[in-house]
């Protein structure tokens, strides 16, 4: 069973600014194009920490055409939930069932012929023709069929078309040097891409969409936009290159505000340490505040004696280690009761997602992806409601 929601923790997200976003995102790739690329939005993870199921209604509000997901199981959850548009889903292991997707009429992935072969096994028991798309590795060297194996996939799959088991709606690879634009994978990739294309063609396959670019390359290289992007972390108001092009110069509102409470404050004298193992010592007298929120919240470890939040209308530092419930941090003016702000939008003086994430030595996808355990999660901003 999982904890109780904590009182004192909250993360709150603004679905106002996702939908801004996703419109902001179709309006940049579809610039210097009578029509643009389809987006799909996607929402694996938990929509990357943000509730899975209001992302995706704000992001069907607001244009999108597709949603992406990792899983089976998050592709189903949507279809429970009422939703009807076009999913893709691109990730299962061997001997995973796929009666109930193809029933979902969800869009899957295949990396390979014994994959595509799971698919029409599906496929003769349920009487439906499965909707697939073809993963070719291009370079990340992860999933996606090698370019040992694109020939025999794609003949594997015109194969499985005519015999009226599949149709293949998309052929497709993912970037990844993308949040680095000059790097010479890019080149390579599209290179690379090309010629899978060129193979799908060769087999006789007309897919209904070829796609390569995530949120770096949607915003960053426009050569790998084709017929569809993939948006993710960029959905959610975030940089997927910050030292490249910011959120604000991309016009990008960060959706996630994650607040808490000061439970406690109390004044330290010179020599003090301050959390396990005295990691930070006062140097002079200090005031500093208890937060009610740790690793076991999904605040980074890392943070320790190097995060900032906004606490009393001004920054303070995070002192000594994260703890598991809990953490210090110097509070010139907090007072007991009164909100302290992790992140959010960076509109009123608080740190940033990336900001946090440049304190933690990590990517701002991990930081709000963690955020969770005992958190109350809130949306705001729901046309809906």
């Amino acid at each position: 069973m999982s904890s109780p929601p904590s009182p004192h923790a909250q993360v709150v997200v603004d679905l106002g600014a996702i939908r801004h976003n996703v419109g902001r995102l179709r309006e940049l790739v579809s610039e210097g194009r009578s029509q643009g690329p389809l987006a799909m939005v996607v929402v694996k993870a938990d929509a990357y920490g943000h509730g899975m199921l209001p992302v995706a209604r704000a992001a069907r509000a607001a244009g999108a055409d597709w949603l992406g997901v990792a899983t089976g199981a998050e592709a189903l959850a949507l279809r429970e939930a009422g939703d009807t548009g076009r999913i893709l889903c691109w990730l299962a292991a061997p001997g995973a069932d796929f009666t109930r997707l193809l029933e979902a009429e969800v869009d899957v992935s295949a990396y390979s012929v014994a994959q595509l072969d799971e698919i029409v096994s599906a496929a003769h028991e349920t009487g439906r023709v499965a909707r697939v798309q073809l993963k070719f590795d291009t370079g990340l060297s992860r999933g996606g069929a090698p370019r040992t194996e694109w020939s025999a996939l794609a003949d594997a799959a015109r194969a499985a078309e005519q015999g009226g088991f599949v149709t293949v709606t998309g052929a497709w690879s993912h970037l990844a040097c993308s949040d680095e634009p000059e790097h010479p994978a890019n080149k390579a990739q599209v290179a690379a891409f090309e010629e899978a294309l060129a193979v799908v063609a060769r087999a006789g396959l007309v897919p209904e969409v070829r796609h390569l670019a995530n949120s770096a390359g949607a915003i960053l290289l426009p050569g790998t936009r084709y017929d569809l992007v993939r948006l993710g972390i960029a959905v959610y108001g975030l940089s997927p290159a910050p030292d490249v092009r910011t959120a604000e110069e991309v016009g990008l509102v960060p959706a996630m505000t994650v607040r808490g409470s000061v439970v406690l404050t109390k004044e330290l004298a010179a020599g003090d340490g301050v959390s396990y193992g005295h990691t930070f010592v006062a140097t002079e007298p200090l005031r500093v505040a208890l937060v009610p929120m740790g690793y076991g919240d999904g605040i980074p470890r890392a943070a320790s004696s190097t995060a900032q939040v906004l606490v009393g209308g001004a920054r303070g530092r995070v002192l000594g280690r994260v703890c598991m419930d809990q953490f210090v941090v110097e509070a010139p003016a907090g007072e007991a009761g009164e909100d302290v702000v992790l992140f959010g939008p960076g509109t009123h003086g608080e740190p940033t997602a990336t900001d946090w994430a440049r304190w933690c030595g990590t990517i701002n996808y991990e930081i709000v992806t963690r955020m969770g355990g005992r958190q109350t999660r809130v949306w705001v901003g729901d046309e809906a409601t």
